[in-house]
């Protein structure tokens, strides 16, 4: 593929030591089939490594852009990686070990859409192998992951695009448009939330013991996370991901970084100085252990910011435009002159008595997207990072992670948003670093 750089990533690769990873030693060979294909030069060489829902839906969106050819795809579990390989057969091989495929020949870019327990690890081998990243959400799981996929992608210059599709949309441009023109008047307080009702039974009880299918390496799936037994339930989709804290750091890591986004967004907000959240596993009973109610605030300069996830009851405020049981979210701008209420597609404001009177809409000034995978492919060939790139994303990331590790420790914990770190609390610090399952190490170096 052509871009703008002296010479291209190919040759970096073959000409550098950033193709070197660090990794465990102990691989398997995990070649499946395939003809180890090789995109034309003036083509971007795609891989994806997970091949579920998420996965193959961010694969046909980039694959429908005529620069692109899908040369390489990974999954642990044969019943995903087959019909995504025979979708792509005269090009794409098959790997079932994603460092393999890191290593396929000429490989340009790569989708990484597993479970997000494997973000951290696969997004920052991937930038050393100095390949294009789309990841999706949430970035990563911990504190220290979020600064070390940051720290990586751009020690590389590697383009990388978080996976929140909803940053892209028409409506979020309008929403941002708004806030910043100042009809509101000053915003003092921002409320988010995501509802459902799950309860009392959620995924259900009893299938902890079921057995492994053929065809998949279950620890391999497992990784760098702790050992626990195959859930058939568990591997469904990334909807029943969040009910396992190993997987996935419950709903708030999986939902609130596509709801957050907007505000931090349109008020162009730093990381908060404190954060404070309650919550637990109250009322729901399954095969998982996260948490079913988690309550957080976000403490920035002059500015306060909520967030309330409930697993227990659906009940939208403003958003309740039906009885029924379903999933709700939203977001609230309470500005001295008046409150914008607004979800992925809808607005309303909702004056302060006049105070709003005359005021018109804003133009719009925010060009709109080609979609979120496009602008990916759009940022591999001008290397120019695209909207949702870590070093955007990481101010959404990093609350989000602090605010389950509040909720776990039962106590507030206080950022400098200067130094990225956590201030007087050895413990929550500590916590904030994950330690893997062996032979998987944490990436320290990038911190």
């Amino acid at each position: 593929m052509k871009n703008n750089s002296p010479f291209t990533r190919r040759q970096f690769v073959k000409t550098s030591s950033v193709a070197a990873f660090a990794v465990p030693l102990i691989m398997k060979s995990s070649f499946v089939s395939g003809k180890n294909f090789t995109a034309p030069g003036d083509k971007i060489s795609l891989g994806i490594i997970g091949c579920g829902g998420l996965g193959k839906a961010n694969l046909a969106a980039c694959a429908k852009h005529p620069d692109i050819v899908v040369t390489a795809a990974c999954d642990v579990w044969k019943e995903r990686l087959d019909p995504v390989v025979a979708l792509h057969k005269d090009t794409c091989t098959a790997y079932t070990d994603y460092r393999e495929l890191l290593q396929h020949k000429d490989l340009d870019a790569v989708i990484i859409a597993t479970p997000a327990h494997w973000h951290a690890i696969q997004a920052i081998e991937a930038a050393e192998a100095g390949l294009d990243i789309y990841l999706q959400k949430p970035m990563t799981m911990h504190m220290g992951e979020s600064l070390a996929v940051r720290n990586a992608v751009k020690k590389y210059n590697v383009m990388c695009q978080i996976g929140t599709q909803i940053h892209s949309s028409e409506h979020y441009r309008r929403m941002v448009e708004l806030v910043r023109s100042g009809n509101l008047g000053d915003i003092a307080t921002v409320r988010t939330f995501n509802v459902m009702n799950e309860a009392p039974n959620g995924i259900g009880l009893g299938n902890n013991t079921k057995k492994i299918p053929e065809g998949m390496d279950w620890d391999m799936w497992v990784g760098p996370a702790r050992m626990q037994p195959f859930n058939p339930n568990l591997v469904k989709d990334a909807f029943y991901h969040g009910s396992w804290m190993d997987f996935s750091g419950g709903w708030t890591p999986g939902m609130a970084p596509h709801i957050t986004d907007l505000p931090i967004w349109a008020l162009e907000l730093d990381y908060p100085t404190e954060i404070s959240a309650m919550g637990g596993r109250y009322i729901i009973k399954d095969d998982g252990d996260a948490y079913d109610n988690h309550e957080v605030i976000w403490r920035y300069p002059n500015l306060t910011m909520t967030w309330m996830s409930s697993l227990t009851n659906s009940y939208g405020f403003d958003f309740q435009r039906s009885q029924e049981t379903r999933r709700r979210l939203g977001i609230y701008f309470h500005g001295v002159n008046g409150t914008l209420l607004t979800d992925y597609s809808t607005h309303e404001i909702l004056p302060e008595g006049g105070r709003m009177k005359d005021m018109e809409t804003p133009p719009k000034s925010i060009a709109p997207s080609p979609g979120h995978e496009l602008e990916w492919i759009d940022s591999i060939k001008s290397r120019k990072q695209p909207s949702c790139n870590p070093g955007y994303h990481i101010k959404v990331d990093i609350p989000i992670q602090l605010s389950v590790l509040s909720m776990k420790l039962g106590r507030s914990i206080k950022f400098d948003p200067e130094t990225e770190q956590i201030v007087g609390d050895r413990e929550a610090a500590k916590l904030a670093i994950p330690e893997y399952r062996a032979p998987w190490k944490f990436p320290s170096k990038y911190l």
